[in-house]
């Protein structure tokens, strides 16, 4: 996060000032001093209090590797967590995904996290530190450059004055790297939301992608359902150890066995076909059969046994 300022920069230097020659020949103040490092390595009554901020949006394990290094920073941590609010956040560095109330709730669950500081400043102050006796700022080393040009380093007043305790981030994670994953198969995402009943104005398409995206959708299923079928055989092939010869053997036995279902339904179509359109039409155009020989019979119930039926009489 950038943010640091010229007057950060000017505040910044009193305490370093405070240190002069007089005071270390004290001895009053040498036991302050000595107690104070004391209490700052943690093994006083008082914890450490260390500060570490960000935004904090779509909370990940990297950011949660960043707190558990900061609150493991002494024996005796209190560690407080600053968030942004949207504004300063929408201002300084653009739109998040998750609200404020969404972020500092986040950071609560952090098993990490002592207490959150809602509406952190972007630009850290003596006096913020000095209201939250902050005693250590936890951050990376990375130079985070202040929005206003005024510094190269947003932390570069905290290290002047030794209260910078440096964490190390998380490679291959980040939440630019997750919003990056969504929009690469932002498709994907948008056909998924779509099968769950979210509509096309709530994802924020046109009618023409979202039937876009239908079809596509179809399309997938259609070759995840060819490719399940494909895995299916081959597991069954390996399942029963057949070789290559048996293999083709019995994939041959199981196309004629196909052949004879698709044949026994087509003819039950026929059947019902000529039960329900032929022999009616026959009916309402008035055919009449008269004096059929025994010959003609038996021709009419051979036709009539592919049909379903056998003529007992020669008329309609």
């Amino acid at each position: 996060m950038a943010r640091v300022s010229n007057a950060r920069k000017r505040q910044g230097a009193k305490p370093a000032a405070a240190a002069t020659p007089s005071s270390a020949a004290d001895p009053a103040h040498n036991n302050t001093t000595s107690s104070s490092a004391k209490q700052a390595a943690g093994s006083g009554d008082r914890p450490v209090r260390v500060y570490a901020d960000g935004i904090f949006d779509l909370f990940h394990f990297g950011h949660a590797r960043a707190l558990e290094q900061a609150k493991k920073l002494f024996p005796n941590t209190y560690l407080l967590v600053g968030c942004c609010n949207d504004e300063l956040t929408k201002r300084y560095k653009g739109k998040t995904v998750m609200t404020q109330e969404e972020r500092y709730e986040s950071l609560r669950h952090c098993k990490w996290v002592d207490e959150v500081i809602p509406d952190a400043p972007w630009v850290l102050t003596q006096e913020f530190i000095d209201i939250h006796q902050i005693d250590y700022v936890a951050h990376d080393a990375l130079p985070y450059a202040d929005t206003s040009g005024a510094a190269n380093d947003v932390y570069d007043f905290v290290k002047k004055i030794g209260k910078f305790k440096e964490t190390k981030r998380t490679d291959g994670v980040s939440t630019s790297d997750l919003i990056m994953r969504i929009l690469k198969d932002y498709n994907q995402y948008v056909m998924r939301n779509l099968a769950r009943g979210y509509s096309r104005k709530d994802l924020g398409v046109s009618y023409v992608k979202e039937k876009q995206l239908q079809v596509n959708m179809k399309i997938n299923k259609l070759r995840e359902t060819v490719k399940a079928h494909q895995e299916k055989l081959q597991t069954v092939a390996k399942t029963a150890g057949l070789n290559h010869d048996e293999w083709l053997a019995n994939a041959d036995r199981w196309v004629a066995g196909f052949l004879e279902k698709f044949e026994q339904h087509c003819h039950n179509m026929v059947i019902c076909f000529s039960k329900n359109v032929v022999l009616p039409k026959l009916a309402k155009w008035n055919f009449k059969l008269v004096r059929l020989d025994r010959r003609q019979v038996n021709t009419c119930n051979n036709w009539g046994k592919f049909a379903g039926f056998q003529l007992k009489q020669i008329s309609f």
